[in-house]
């Protein structure tokens, strides 16, 4: 399996573009594909995830044609959608491969098509908890099962998942027991298959690409305060779509540059939505030296310039009603606090266990081994800054985020840091070696 080496670093500078936001990707190509019309989009990720994405609307009939491959420059596909009831049974099963932000999210667009399908994916999508989505679904009229009875639906809903979808849905009334934006999504997708008005609610903010990709479609939604109205709806295509840097990518540049001496970065052209800055809040509470410049909010994504110096950093708390808006950033913001001044806890950290791996484990796991002083109670973490690290082989469990987590952490241990597994980084960020490896100075 791939491996990466890390030696400590003197310094960490660089101006630099990361790729296109991962989440946009995604839901791009999923409103592209049910709107009428051509769509382009510019600075698209090609990264493992979105490639499942467009992988399952051409198995679906949709033409979704790529511009080109130069990795200089920003990748272009364009979507000729075939409007709400456009798609197709798929001839076989939906592939998803390691993607939850797929499945939970296309599950809204099935639910209101006239066909069954499957969806399926890898040992760690599997074992991915669905429930939270097909019960709203549910309810509104699909019919979401298991295609294997080896597990107790009643208690939970793994994937692989048959869906029977059904036109008109059902519209609904519904609380989010936990903010997910994905399953949010869902249901917003969802209610433009209706015949009402669906007004999903949620307990707190979490990230609205959503909703602000569903108003340049021309949808018929509106919000009010922390609920979201959704009418029955056609698309119309946006034309041209341009995706600004993942800012969840960018993080780990951030907190390179402010652990490492005599460093400095510059990351353009990245998203700052502001669903999605809870990475700026807390290194800005942290006392990061960090500034914002050539903001630009005239577009439905807005974005900015951000650099970040090496800095003195302090401990912090970070309350559960931040996590929604950091909650990809948490694992190297671990890293942060390893070497900050003082403690820093995160508070309610209990959805870091439900992504690809747990979350949770796998940074106290990867971080004691490397000499940290970091311990759990519950599902708040507790880190207590040490300032030092000492190279080990530590593993990514199979989760992207882990891995580039730990190649920051990387930059400062004392010796060489061997992150094994290291293949997953490909599922949100191909070029993350090679863009790390030219800011560093060995």
């Amino acid at each position: 399996m791939p491996t990466i080496i890390i030696n400590t670093a003197r310094e960490f500078n660089g101006i630099i573009e990361v790729p296109g936001d991962k989440s946009i990707s995604h839901r791009a190509v999923m409103l592209g594909s049910i709107a009428e019309g051509i769509t382009e989009i510019k600075g698209f990720l090609m990264g493992e995830d979105c490639l499942r994405t467009i992988e399952a609307f051409r198995k679906m009939g949709i033409d979704i044609r790529q511009r080109t491959e130069n990795r200089e420059q920003k990748t272009e596909i364009a979507i000729h959608g075939k409007g709400l009831r456009g798609l197709s049974a798929p001839n076989k099963e939906l592939y998803l491969g390691n993607s939850g932000t797929t499945m939970r999210i296309i599950l809204g667009i099935l639910a209101g098509q006239d066909f069954e399908c499957t969806l399926s994916g890898d040992e760690s999508l599997s074992k991915r908890p669905m429930k939270r989505v097909s019960e709203p679904l549910s309810l509104m009229g699909a019919i979401i099962t298991p295609k294997t009875k080896n597990r107790e639906p009643n208690i939970e809903l793994f994937p692989p998942l048959t869906i029977k979808g059904k036109y008109p849905l059902k519209p609904i009334k519904y609380k989010l027991p936990v903010a997910s934006a994905q399953v949010k999504s869902a249901l917003l997708l969802a209610g433009l298959y209706s015949n009402g008005t669906s007004e999903i609610e949620e307990p707190l903010q979490s990230r609205d690409h959503t909703e602000r990709m569903l108003k340049e479609f021309s949808a018929d939604i509106n919000i009010k305060g922390s609920k979201l109205l959704i009418k029955s709806s056609k698309l119309i295509a946006k034309g041209n779509i341009d995706i600004p840097g993942d800012i969840s990518s960018a993080a780990f540049f951030m907190v390179a540059a402010a652990i490492s001496k005599s460093s400095k970065i510059t990351i353009k052209n990245s998203g700052i939505n502001p669903t999605r800055i809870g990475i700026i809040d807390v290194l800005k509470r942290m006392e990061a030296k960090l500034a914002i410049t050539n903001e630009k909010r005239d577009y439905f994504e807005p974005t900015a310039d951000i650099t970040v110096e090496a800095s003195a950093l302090k401990g912090a708390t970070i309350e559960a009603d931040m996590i929604p808006k950091l909650i990809d950033e948490l694992p190297v913001i671990m890293v942060a606090a390893v070497f900050s001044k003082g403690s820093t806890v995160i508070k309610g950290a209990s959805e870091l266990r439900v992504k690809e791996t747990d979350r949770i484990v796998s940074m106290l796991t990867n971080l004691k081994r490397m000499g940290a002083d970091i311990k759990t109670e519950g599902d708040d973490i507790i880190i207590s800054g040490s300032g030092t690290l000492t190279g080990a082989e530590v593993d990514s469990f199979g989760d992207h985020r882990t891995a580039m987590s730990m190649a920051v952490a990387g930059l400062r241990a004392k010796g060489k840091t061997t992150i094994l597994n290291t293949d997953c980084i490909d599922k949100s960020f191909p070029e993350f070696e090679r863009l790390f490896g030219a800011c560093c100075a060995n």
